[in-house]
């Protein structure tokens, strides 16, 4: 199947589910995270581990202290390691 045909494939099914009918999906639902700990155990800065997620460290600051959560594609992403460690 070329890529344009799996990609429509993904977007009817998501219609689909979102629709609330009845279809075999898998639905991801990242875990909240520490990001604090999280960047410690990297021994990454904050400057470090902001460029490295794409966002300011002002974003940072605000998740460490617990102002703000990550969500969306930055959460996905910082639940990455413990997937990894637990799966592999």
């Amino acid at each position: 199947m070329p890529p344009t045909g799996s990609i429509k494939k993904g977007l009817e099914e998501a219609v689909a589910y979102s629709q609330g009918k009845n279809i075999k999906v898998t639905v991801f639902h990242p875990e909240p995270v520490n990001v604090k700990s999280i960047r410690q155990e990297t021994r990454l800065t904050q400057d470090e581990f902001a460029a490295a997620f794409g966002i300011s460290v002002a974003t940072l600051r605000h998740w460490e202290r617990g102002d703000r959560k990550p969500h969306g594609p930055a959460l996905v992403l910082l639940n990455l390691p413990d997937f990894v460690h637990k799966n592999l």
